[in-house]
């Protein structure tokens, strides 16, 4: 059996590079630069010229502001559509592969609390 190397000395450059994002406070920082880019952005947007194909286009904003609203109108729909297409957990009976017997000595368990 292979043994996990945990040393980040052995990981490939790339790897190494990113081993920040799994420090804790990562994601609240990650956040507050995506939030950062997504203003400026938006604020970009007001120093050019449009020349849109409809009116609606022209304003400083638009894409932004639908892209939002276009994004939440898709995950209330897949929350509502979810309702709809849900089925309970015995739904495919027999036929189902998460109600084989796998023999215990293929799988390879692990104890993470060791």
């Amino acid at each position: 059996m292979n043994k996990k190397n945990d040393n980040p000395a052995d990981y490939p450059a790339l790897g190494r590079m990113m081993m920040w994002v799994d420090k804790p406070g990562s994601a609240t920082k990650i956040f507050y630069a995506l939030i950062v880019v997504c203003v400026l952005l938006f604020l970009a947007d007001f120093t050019y010229e449009k020349h849109g194909y409809f009116q609606i286009e022209d304003i400083p904003g638009y894409y932004g502001i639908f892209g939002f609203v276009m994004f939440t109108a898709l995950i209330l729909i897949a929350k509502g559509l979810r309702v709809l297409i849900k089925r309970p957990e015995g739904y495919y009976g027999d036929k189902s592969v998460d109600v084989e017997d796998y023999p215990e000595d293929h799988l390879d368990k692990v104890d993470h609390n060791a």
